[in-house]
């Protein structure tokens, strides 16, 4: 670390040394990061990105989807707070949200201005600037439906803006070239009846109530789905539902998702993946890939 990132750190007040990352996941599971940053501001933000050299940096929006291993994160974990959760809105149908919203309430306020399209977004844990990575999608929309332009900064600190074109979206990802992190989107819908929208809103998050064990230490669906398939089917098929590992388990509700009972690790949810994930392929034939993200170093 040089001397100027080192004097950056000890003058700013918005980092922490040796923080526990089990804190802020919902899986509540992993070890200590080297450094946690809470940037004030976009250009506070950006001078860091400038002074960090070769450092390793890893954004975490609220930890929705993401394993964190017991050995923790040899790095800078950046959490984007409320100075990137301004909303405007542009035109009858276009707003610019701040990555650090969550995607609920991006939902909930294009409800209120009458603009339909985004409902889909009450349906999905995290925040708009995941949505953005994965092309988070559930209830029959995707980021990419309603995306217009990604705006950020490149690990240098070099402020970027691109279009949706750009970001080449797939099912569930986006162009590993563009390797940003995002402060700031604009999206578009269409007019519609804020009642009726919100109407809407209020079924996904019914749907959700019924069919996905929201009220535990879960992290979303685990694996994508296949082409041609669901994952949870071909979970359920290798019978899986209720599997367990150590304090990990594959929920009796939903089974694509996997819940830490309480003292799970997260070599336990791992490993209980990878065991759902072989136990598939032996029945199906069929290779389950991850949604969820896993970081980090295991525990020696």
């Amino acid at each position: 670390m040089s001397e100027a990132l080192e004097q950056f750190i000890e003058n700013s007040g918005s980092f922490k040394r040796d923080y526990e990352l089990n804190k802020i996941n919902w899986f509540q599971v992993g070890g200590k990061a080297d450094l946690v940053f809470k940037p004030k501001s976009p250009e506070e933000l950006q001078e860091f990105l400038k002074l960090k050299g070769d450092m390793e940096v890893l954004v975490l929006g609220v930890g929705s989807n993401i394993i964190i291993r017991d050995g923790g994160y040899r790095g800078c974990v950046i959490r984007l707070g409320r100075a990137f959760t301004e909303c405007t809105q542009l035109s009858d149908t276009e707003i610019e949200v701040g990555a650090a919203n969550l995607d609920l309430n991006i939902a909930l306020y294009t409800a209120k201005l009458g603009i339909s399209g985004l409902e889909f977004l009450s349906g999905i844990p995290g925040t708009i600037g995941g949505a953005v990575k994965m092309n988070a999608g559930a209830y029959g929309g995707e980021f990419k439906d309603v995306a217009v332009k990604i705006c950020g900064y490149d690990f240098s600190g070099n402020y970027r803006e691109y279009s949706l074109a750009e970001m080449n979206y797939g099912y569930r990802k986006s162009n590993p070239e563009r390797e940003l992190i995002y402060t700031k989107v604009i999206l578009k819908g269409k007019k519609g009846n804020p009642e009726e929208i919100s109407k809407a809103i209020k079924e996904i998050q019914q749907k959700r109530e019924e069919s996905q064990p929201l009220r535990t230490k879960t992290g979303g669906s685990t694996f994508k789905n296949p082409d041609g398939h669901s994952a949870w089917k071909l979970v359920d098929e290798a019978g899986c539902r209720g599997l367990v590992v150590g304090d990990a388990i594959m929920s009796e509700k939903h089974c694509n998702f996997m819940i830490n009972r309480g003292n799970a690790t997260a070599s336990d949810l791992e490993n209980l993946g990878n065991l759902v994930r072989q136990k598939v392929k032996e029945k199906t034939g069929v290779d389950l890939v991850w949604e969820i993200k896993i970081i980090g170093e295991k525990k020696e």
